[in-house]
């Protein structure tokens, strides 16, 4: 497999993990969380559309760098707990690779199998 491919291949499964997380941290909102006010709806509401966005394929690089702001949103209101996961109340470490992954995903496009947008040059890519 080319390297190119590899890239395509690569961008593909970063885009369905992060489709399949956002989906799965959205529904876990709504089914077992309460919503904390209109903020809470919004970045519920985004997190799900992204999430399904992100699986379908459709304006992918659009979409990794909308849910940006509220992944970064989200490491800030972790500042507090300190750096590790493992924190009470969750440190600030796991939103921040969240938000490293969506800068990687908006930098790579969507790989293989996009309904919307346009793929990385190959100049990029390669």
């Amino acid at each position: 497999m080319n390297s190119n491919r590899s890239a395509d291949f690569a961008a593909t499964l970063l885009r369905v993990a992060l489709g399949v997380l956002y989906l799965a941290h959205s529904l876990q909102k709504i089914f077992v969380f309460t919503l904390p006010g209109w903020l809470g709806y919004l970045t519920t509401f985004v997190e799900l559309a992204g999430g399904i966005a992100l699986l379908l394929g459709v304006q992918v690089r659009w979409v990794a760098l909308v849910l940006l702001p509220f992944m970064l949103g989200a490491m800030s209101a972790h500042l507090h707990n300190g750096w590790g996961f493992a924190s009470p109340n969750g440190g600030w470490e796991y939103p921040a690779f969240w938000a490293v992954t969506l800068v990687v995903q908006s930098l790579l496009g969507g790989g293989v199998g996009v309904l919307g947008g346009v793929k990385a040059p190959r100049a990029l890519v390669a």
